[in-house]
């Protein structure tokens, strides 16, 4: 029993292990964004250009981030479910056993 107690807590922790590495490498594409953005700003290239192409990294970089971060959450999700429906399972295994139904 105690087996299935630490399966389920290693999957919830996997599952929020998984988020915070999304987030870490959604905030690294950012600074990388704004990383190239600055290089280009720094440059001699006419003005507009330089911010049209500033903006449309920017803009490249927070998309990228946003979908791993939207990827991350289903993830995390799906281990969350799978999770719950191994303690539902678990929980019905221990009222089976404890009724007589099923024996252990």
């Amino acid at each position: 029993m105690n087996d299935i107690s630490n399966s389920v807590e290693a999957t919830e922790v996997e599952a929020e292990r998984i988020l915070e590495e999304a987030k870490t490498r959604a905030n690294e594409t950012l600074l990388k964004g704004r990383e190239e953005a600055k290089k280009i700003v720094s440059s001699e290239l006419p003005m507009d250009e330089v911010k049209e192409e500033s903006h449309r990294i920017i803009h490249q970089a927070t998309m990228e981030a946003e979908e791993r971060i939207a990827a991350s959450v289903r993830k995390a999700s799906e281990i969350h479910a799978d999770a719950e429906k191994k303690a539902a399972e678990i929980v019905e295994l221990m009222v089976s056993i404890i009724t007589g139904a099923k024996a252990a």
